[in-house]
């Protein structure tokens, strides 16, 4: 008996295992490994009521997907317009969303909720961007549109995921806490589409922003805009909409930081003129002090020979007026770590044939033991010259007429270098070689302008939209780029209105567009061992823009696709429009 116990035991307790192990196994469940990515939105299979409904009287609105959704930053990409007091509410079910609405809908309204990327899938958190869902609660739907291309006013690119929106002019505030509720998101190629849209007066704007929130932050998004409001009372299509990015009004103090060598960084929010800073307490220490701007002028680092005190405060000073004030407080006790480091213009330990080697160091130089420097020419030692740079005081030139086929050696011992606050150097050994001459090209061009009352700006680019070289263009000019590395460059030529000499970027509160660009678009490769000439004729008024895509695709969902490029714009009532 007991025998059979034990044997109904065993049997019971292997099924148990056994079902356990299934169940598990179940809830284990996982994708599976290997293969490509899902990069699918979902699919709406059924709405209901049905999107673009007449006469809307249900409370509830339901939404099925292909697969499991969830919600992403809802607060942020939700919205519905005409805004209501109390916000739907949105939920989750499965594979199905519920909008709840509120029972304070108007008579003979039409309302459109945007979700912009806030439908996601639930394994991948593959968006399903520029979702709308329209309805009426009347007979009639609105039907007018908006549509057009957002591009960057420097590059000339098109603008992926840019946000359009459009504000009544009975509540036009960029600057305000309110998001803007008729929003939607541009394609691949710059593209966008407003639908469902009432008659009414309103502007437009295009907004590359960090936030996500739908209000522009001028010290980190870049707008486009057009100047002059506009009577939407027919579709408008091929609007164009240029971003850039804002100086700042106010001057202001972004970054500071006292870092753990001792040095202060400081960076801004605009450029400035002719920059200064100054120690105003302790008033001692701004005597050993010792700054440098970068080459655009909105950062700064300094030294203090003193670090004796508690606290201290500097001026940021420009063109001789105190702009900001910053603070900065340590202890005692604090202690830094000061190692020199040199920096180098070698590349691949190869140096440039027609440009000195140059070395740079992180702290300002006290004094060079020159004794302790070594230039080694195939083993054999030999004179060369140390020159300190004329702007870039961290920057020094070793001078010496370099030979090809020859290897180089230079050699900075321990110890040779003594910057501010004592700082030493670790030994520093570089072997390198002069590049072939043969590598490098020129690029002679021949500028035609249309107007020699104006003024005009060439600049080269690299293919990372780099600027490479600068030139001011009056009259007919011939322009020559000697010795450059073989690749590819791109000019383009900036209408400068104001004459100052660089481009200028626009204004919102003034409604000023950034000066115009001419994107070249002809490639001007430069060969190696090539003199290459080309001729490049700036027209007279600067035409619009070819939108480059980018190369990240977007994918489109919104309920009517963004039109195609038209590079010929009809513009608002079928006239050209230009910002």
């Amino acid at each position: 008996m007991l025998k059979n116990k034990k044997h109904h035991f065993s049997i019971n307790f292997f099924y148990i295992i056994l079902v356990a192990c299934f169940i598990y196994g179940c809830a284990a469940m996982k994708n599976p490994e290997g293969g490509p990515r899902d990069t699918t939105p979902p699919k709406i299979l059924k709405m209901t009521p049905e999107n673009l409904t007449r006469n809307f009287k249900a409370q509830k609105i339901i939404i099925e997907f292909d697969e499991y959704v969830k919600l992403n930053n809802q607060f942020k990409e939700f919205s519905i317009s005409p805004e209501l007091e109390t916000i739907p509410e949105l939920k989750i079910k499965q594979k199905r969303l519920e909008i709840s609405l509120p029972d304070t809908l108007e008579k003979n309204t039409t309302y459109t909720l945007n979700f912009g990327k806030s439908i996601v899938d639930l394994n991948e958190g593959n968006e399903l961007k520029n979702f709308s869902y329209a309805f009426s609660t009347g007979p009639t739907l609105d039907s007018l549109s908006i549509s057009g291309t957002v591009t960057n006013a420097l590059t000339g690119e098109a603008e992926l995921e840019s946000t359009v929106f459009i504000l009544p002019l009975s509540r036009d505030s960029l600057f305000g806490k309110k998001r803007a509720p008729i929003f939607t998101l541009t394609d691949s190629s710059g593209n966008f589409k407003l639908n469902n849209l009432k008659k009414d007066t309103y502007r437009i704007y295009a907004l590359k922003e960090k936030g996500g929130d739908r209000i522009y932050q001028q010290i980190s998004d870049e707008i486009g805009f057009v100047k002059e409001p506009f009577l939407l009372e027919k579709n408008i299509d091929s609007v164009r909409l240029n971003v850039f990015k804002e100086i700042a009004s106010d001057f202001k103090v972004t970054d500071r930081k006292l870092n753990a060598d001792g040095s202060i960084s400081l960076s801004f929010n605009k450029k400035l003129n002719t920059p200064d800073l100054t120690v105003l307490f302790p008033p001692s220490v701004d005597q050993g002090k010792i700054f440098q701007f970068n080459k655009t002028k909105d950062s700064a680092n300094l030294w203090l020979g003193d670090l004796s005190f508690d606290s201290v405060k500097i001026a940021v000073k420009d063109d001789g007026k105190i702009l900001d004030t910053v603070k900065f407080s340590r202890s005692k006790r604090d202690t830094y770590t000061r190692v020199i480091n040199i920096v180098d213009n070698l590349e691949g330990g190869t140096l440039n044939p027609f440009k000195d080697l140059s070395i740079t160091f992180n702290f300002p130089i006290k004094n060079i033991d020159e004794s302790k420097i070594l230039l080694l020419e195939d083993s054999i030692p030999r004179k060369f010259t140390l020159v300190k740079d004329s702007i870039n005081q961290l920057k020094y030139h070793v001078k010496y007429k370099w030979r090809a086929k020859e290897e180089y050696i230079l050699l900075i011992r321990e110890n040779a270098i003594n910057a501010i606050f004592d700082a030493k150097n670790k030994e520093l050994k570089k072997t390198f070689t002069l590049a072939d001459a043969n590598e490098y090209g020129s690029l002679i061009l021949t500028v035609e302008t249309p107007d020699t009352a104006k003024r005009y700006i060439l600049e080269i680019v690299n293919k990372d939209n780099h600027i490479i070289a600068s030139y001011p263009i009056a009259n007919k000019s011939l322009v020559k780029l000697s010795n450059y590395k073989q690749g590819i460059y791109f000019g383009r030529i900036v209408y400068d209105e104001n004459k100052n000499g660089i481009w200028d970027t626009g204004n919102l509160k003034l409604g000023i567009q950034p000066e115009k660009i001419w994107n070249y678009t002809k490639e001007l490769s430069i060969r190696a061992n090539w003199d290459r000439n080309e001729t490049i004729t700036i027209p007279l008024v600067a035409p619009l823009p070819i939108p480059k895509p980018k190369e990240k695709p977007a994918t489109s969902n919104t309920p009517r696709p963004a039109p195609s490029n038209n590079n010929q714009p009809t513009g608002f009532g079928g006239s050209p429009i230009r910002n």
